[in-house]
């Protein structure tokens, strides 16, 4: 039997959401091919928590805890998964297209000579050949990537595939793994979170984005307000964040983050190719803008014409009465 080797990442010494993602597709792919799910975990102070990947369709995960993991280490993560790998006879590997993903999983690629298919949304298996959907053209097409090398490594665009409890109450084995002894040529010292507490918009379910048409910084308080009702993430586009009104960490496009929320409230932007390549990825999309002719209109699921300034204040209001 093959194995699937799913890389999971953590943050602040717990397994982030996108984990749960990776494993989930890991254990749907598996039934397909007939593949095991190894879970590979990476971090410190992350032991006890692994095992609940069971609940996801891992049937064991490998954990490498230690101090030295605490940051981001390119140099111990590379080889860290390419040990799993091997030791695994790993033919697929599935990691997130985080941040960290996109770092690390090149790198191992170009080691192993594998072949890799990046921020992918959907994978199919035709003709037991596995099949990658990547995004391409800012999102207005699809190309279908199948992968020839002896491992194939796919990263999952995060927030498209759903974490799935396929095992509730199982707890898979865990099985230590030790640190390398490498050369380590970079090292993360020191990571510096920017924001403070404020839900990051790579994270949110829920999003609520500014644009050009709100016209300056102290508007967006209104844009805060209504993101405050819905629990949700403040984003921006490039035109507000160039004109300094909100900070890049905000930014949704092609230039900023790519976002797949489950709401996506689009105030006073037109929905450029470049914006909607950030975040065509939602599930539901509700545009506010007063230009019936602006691209997000007819590409959002929902669509209110009128001026923002208006609609928000009367959707705040709203959204407090039914919530009492």
């Amino acid at each position: 039997m093959s194995t699937i080797l799913a890389v999971t990442e953590c943050r602040d010494g717990k397994l982030h959401k996108t984990s749960l993602e990776v494993v989930s597709q890991a254990k749907a792919l598996s039934e397909k091919i007939g593949a095991g799910v190894v879970a590979l975990v990476i971090g410190s102070g992350i032991s006890v928590e692994s095992a609940s990947l069971g609940e996801y369709g891992a049937t064991k995960v490998l954990v490498a805890d230690g101090q030295a993991l605490e940051n981001y280490q390119p140099d111990l993560y590379k080889s860290i998964i390419i040990e799993a790998i091997r030791q695994n006879s790993a033919e697929i590997v599935l990691a997130p297209a985080t941040a960290i993903g996109k770092d690390i999983m090149p790198r191992v690629a170009a080691r192993l000579e594998a072949g890799m298919v990046s921020d992918c949304t959907k994978i199919l298996v035709q003709d037991h050949t596995i099949q990658a959907e990547h995004p391409i053209f800012a999102g207005k097409a699809f190309a279908l990537l199948s992968v020839n090398s002896a491992v194939k490594i796919i990263t999952l665009r995060p927030s498209v595939f759903d974490a799935i409890q396929t095992n509730p109450g199982v707890a898979a084995p865990v099985e230590k793994v030790g640190l390398p002894a490498i050369e380590i040529k970079v090292k993360t010292r020191e990571v510096k979170k920017t924001g403070g507490n404020k839900l990051d918009v790579a994270d949110a379910d829920i999003i609520v984005t500014g644009g050009r048409g709100v016209r300056s910084a102290e508007n967006f308080k209104i844009i805060e307000e209504l993101a405050a009702c819905l629990n949700a993430a403040v984003g921006a586009t490039r035109a507000a964040v160039d004109s300094g009104w909100r900070p890049h960490e905000e930014q949704v496009g092609q230039t900023g983050k790519v976002v797949s929320p489950n709401l996506y409230i689009m105030c006073g932007a037109s929905g450029s190719i470049q914006h909607w390549a950030g975040m065509s990825g939602a599930k539901c999309i509700v545009a506010v803008n007063k230009d019936p002719n602006a691209p997000i209109i007819e590409r959002a699921d929902y669509s209110i014409i009128g001026d923002l300034f208006e609609v928000v204040p009367a959707l705040i209001e709203e959204i407090r009465k039914i919530r009492g």
